[in-house]
């Protein structure tokens, strides 16, 4: 207080909602779809965030009371990594399932913090995948069909996610041919829509080809600095192209999101009270809302 007038600093306005936002969370409710739900988190640029969106997404919505399989499908692993699941040699991965038929539930690993969450790992195999499935038949059905074998046994799932290779590989055309639906993590930066339109392409190709079902539902906002004019154009930018698609949720940049996976954890498990935790939290609420409605919405 400064000459009889309150100078509220943007720190103390962002740990006030971030306090507001972690009681509407502790009340919150989350929906639940009333089929399972295939989900593949794509972006062929790397560094947008979208192993840590698959990775905290999972979390937050398996914490909500959803059932949740998260297929790693990045040799790099680190969606494994982050959720404290093993993928060293010897392992049984999504490799297996993709190229050597193993069945998706002989490969799932629990997560070790996190109720209702199973994982299929990643290995480095899968970096040797994409040359042997060139001469398998039906190279691009192969995740589509274990997954159809998984789901009409454990129907009580509620969503997989499959986090892709930053590629429009081999490996990412199964992710989507599997899936119902994806999602596209976009950085709050300045060539944030580089590359959008060719995975839009790519998307609408497999759609007509390949997979009648599939489409873009989702775009999720992340590394958002609300400090910087830059973000708020981006910001605004990706609202008016995709006003439907968007989540209302943005991932803010955060020390504590980069950190957590070091620890082979996520965030929302390893700081649950932290601005990245919270925000990812309110992500999957949202999400899982928009899975709810669109699933009752299919059987009308």
């Amino acid at each position: 207080m400064t000459g009889g007038r309150n100078f509220d600093s943007p720190l103390s306005a962002q740990l006030e909602r971030n306090l507001a936002d972690r009681r509407m969370l502790e009340n919150a409710v989350f929906g639940h779809p009333s089929r399972p739900v295939v989900m593949t988190v794509a972006n062929q640029k790397g560094g947008v965030g979208k192993t840590t969106s698959a990775v905290n997404l999972s979390v937050a919505l398996a914490m909500g009371g959803l059932r949740v399989v998260v297929i790693d499908a990045d040799a790099q692993g680190n969606a494994s990594s982050a959720l404290g699941i093993a993928h060293g040699p010897g392992v049984l991965s999504t490799y297996d399932v993709i190229v050597g038929g193993q069945a998706i539930a002989d490969v799932l690993e629990p997560c070790p913090d996190v109720e209702n969450l199973q994982v299929c790992p990643s290995t480095i195999d899968l970096s040797g995948a994409e040359i042997e499935m060139v001469d398998l038949p039906r190279r691009a059905y192969l995740l589509s069909d274990a997954i159809s074998e998984f789901l009409s046994i454990h129907r009580d799932v509620d969503v997989v996610l499959i986090d892709c290779p930053p590629s429009l590989g081999l490996v990412t055309l199964n992710a989507l041919v599997a899936a119902d639906q994806v999602m596209i993590p976009i950085q709050a930066e300045y060539y944030a829509l580089e590359g959008l339109t060719q995975l839009w392409t790519s998307i609408d190709r497999i759609r007509v080809e390949l997979n009648p079902k599939l489409r873009i539902s989702t775009i999720l906002l992340t590394m958002v600095d609300r400090r910087t004019r830059l973000s708020e154009e981006v910001e605004a930018e990706v609202r008016s192209h995709f006003p439907d698609l968007t989540l209302e949720a943005v991932i803010p940049r955060s020390v504590r999101v980069s950190e957590a996976p070091s620890y082979g954890q996520s965030v929302v498990t390893y700081d649950p009270r932290s601005a990245g935790a919270v925000a990812y939290r309110k992500a999957a609420l949202e999400l899982s809302h928009r899975l709810a409605a669109k699933s009752a919405a299919s059987r009308e």
